[in-house]
This record gives C-alpha cells, sequence and structure tokens, in this order.
C-alpha cells in the first residue's frame, strides 16, 4: 500500500495544529509499515488530503479520474472557524462552501473525536465519517531535564509558579480570558505561546495585549524544546479555548504529566472527565476559582489518570488505527468500480 498524505503549503502549516497532525501521521504510518509520500508523484493506492486550500479540488479529480479512493482529513468545522482571525466572516463566504464540497466528494472523512464527528455529521454531506485522534508521541513529551533547563534559562526562572497557555492568540482560543485569569493572579506568571501576525488578529486582542498585566508574557513562537520544558515546569496548562475538534496541545500536556484546565465544553465529553483527570471552568471567575484549588491540591492522581487517557492516542494505536480505516476503504471502494 502506497498512500499519498497531502499537506499544501507544509512550511505555512508547520506551526499549527494541523502541522503537528501531520508529523503525527507520518510517524504513525511508520510505526505500522505504511509507505507514504507528502509529494504528489508516482502511483498511490490512496489520497488522504488534510488541507483544504487552493489545489485540494484539482487534486480530488485527478484522482478520481484515476479512479483511487480519497480520504479527506475533518481538522476543520464551521464552528472552529468563527472568531479566529480578523475577516474571518468575509473569508468564511469562500471556506464554507469549500469546505462542505471537499467534504461531499471525499469517499470517507476522518476526524479526530466523536464530538467533532457528530458536528460533520450534522453537515448533513452523505459522506461516511469515522473518528480517530490525532494521536501524540508519548516519547517526546517524557521528562527532559535538559529541555527543562532550556526553559527556565529562556525566560529567567527561578521557583515563581508558572501557568501556560498554548495556540494561536485567537479569540476562539480564550486568551482574553488568559489575560483576566492572569490580572486575578499577580503573583503567578502567565506565558502564552503563540503568533498571529497583527494585520490578522482581531482590534479586541490588540488591545487586550496593550492593557495586558505585567505578569502575562507573550514570547510569539518559540522552537519546541522551550515548550516542552514549559510543560514539565508549569503548575497549569490554562487552555480556554472554546471550540476544538480535539486540541493536541491538550493531548501533549497530558503526556507531559502536566495538570489541566480546560473549558467546559462538548469536545472533551467522551474522553476528558471533570476533576478525575483534569478542571473545567466556564467563565473567567470559575477559571481563577478551579485555578486556586489546583495550585492548592495534590494533582498526582488526575495527572495519572489523565496519562491513562492520553496512553490510549499513542501514535502506535492510531497507525493501527490508520491502516485498519484504510484497508478497509479501498477493498470497499474495490467492490463499487
Amino acid at each position: 500500500m502506497r498512500v499519498l498524505l497531502y499537506f499544501q503549503g507544509q512550511k505555512a502549516i508547520k506551526k499549527s495544529g494541523v502541522g503537528r497532525a501531520m508529523k503525527h501521521q507520518m510517524q504513525a504510518l511508520d510505526a505500522v509499515g505504511i509507505e507514504y509520500s507528502l509529494i504528489d508523484e508516482g502511483e498511490f493506492d490512496l489520497i488522504h488530503i488534510n488541507t483544504l486550500l487552493t489545489q485540494t479540488q484539482s487534486l480530488i479529480r485527478k484522482y478520481r479520474k484515476k479512479k483511487i479512493p480519497i480520504i479527506v482529513h475533518g481538522h476543520s468545522t464551521l464552528e472552529d472557524f468563527r472568531d479566529s482571525f480578523r475577516g474571518w466572516k468575509t473569508m468564511s463566504l469562500y471556506f464554507y462552501p469549500q469546505l462542505l464540497s471537499i467534504y461531499r466528494q471525499a469517499d470517507l472523512i476522518i476526524t479526530p473525536t466523536p464530538y467533532s464527528k457528530r458536528i460533520i455529521d450534522s453537515y448533513q454531506l452523505d459522506t461516511k465519517v469515522v473518528y480517530l485522534s490525532n494521536g501524540i508521541d508519548l516519547n517526546a513529551y517524557r521528562s527532559d531535564e535538559q529541555k527543562l533547563q532550556v526553559f527556565k534559562d529562556f525566560f529567567s526562572i527561578t521557583n515563581e509558579k508558572v501557568v501556560i497557555g498554548i495556540g494561536y492568540p485567537f479569540v476562539r482560543k480564550g486568551v482574553l480570558d488568559f489575560i483576566e485569569v492572569a490580572r486575578l493572579n499577580p503573583e503567578i506568571t502567565f506565558i502564552w505561546f503563540g503568533h498571529l501576525a497583527s494585520i490578522l488578529n482581531s482590534t479586541e486582542i490588540l488591545n487586550a495585549i496593550k492593557k495586558k498585566p505585567d505578569n502575562v508574557i507573550l514570547p510569539g513562537y518559540i522552537s519546541n524544546d522551550v515548550i516542552k520544558g514549559a510543560m514539565q515546569y508549569a503548575s497549569c496548562l490554562l487552555f480556554p479555548s472554546f471550540e476544538e475538534t480535539e486540541g493536541i496541545v491538550v493531548l501533549e500536556a497530558m503526556a507531559s504529566r502536566l495538570p489541566l484546565l480546560v473549558r467546559r465544553i462538548g469536545v472533551y465529553d467522551e474522553w476528558l472527565k471533570e476533576d478525575v483527570s483534569c478542571y473545567m471552568a466556564a467563565s473567567v471567575n470559575e477559571f481563577h476559582e478551579k485555578l486556586s484549588a489546583l495550585l492548592s491540591k495534590d494533582n498526582s492522581q488526575m495527572i495519572e489518570a489523565a496519562y491513562q487517557v492520553v496512553s490510549d492516542r499513542s501514535l502506535e494505536k492510531i497507525g493501527i488505527g490508520l491502516k485498519e480505516i484504510y484497508e478497509n476503504l479501498i477493498s470497499d471502494y474495490k467492490k463499487k468500480i
């Protein structure tokens, strides 16, 4: 079996969740011995499309003529496009029809969670949808003293408490609430990792950044080792996102044995349990209260519960899942032609 893993604009998406999903898919397929290419050259038994950009439609037409089965990965929904960057409403006039058109042309859609499957099913596309986690490289998030020191040196950290957030600084990601929770906790250092060009960011976010309290650090895009060190040092990942299809940073925190404080939203319903594997909140005041509780408790049982959950999403297991999905689709497709 040879698969085309299609990611248009690989350099542009490198810093995004889709970019990390690309790396995870490659590792997962390596783990189960499936040959793949990121370049559209040669012959393929299956096409696995991950980016819904300008060249996607022509790629679908090309391989539809060749009678090769096509999977589209449901990283995006109409819901998680909202409140992402300046001009999203105008962009949605193009994005929404494009998204639905590409999803309709797929032979199968893979999406990361039962929640995102329900959303895509609600579009009534007449396309089969299955869910499979983006997965996580557990070994990459093991305790590492060198990465821990890299983080501490980068930010001149000594013994202070640190709370981190990760993601593009969109309204949707909850960065406004992150800043307000920090304002209520001036004795704690809050660091939000992630960069978005000012021209793309909303006026609301830009104003909030200008008025942020001194205990909030916004370093922009930082090397992976610094972030991995931060996950080992920090007291908490505060991730108040309003909408996700899974949340790869949540998996990364769980693999790092970092306590989680997330927004109480539907994407976590089937796999995270409040006060068992994470803390949840729904407002600035509740985030503040839950953070105070988290910082005053022994969270070792919660950390272990979260690690057991994320262990089921190891890339080896995701590779087995992808292989089964691929083989079943190819077999079913051959029966139809």
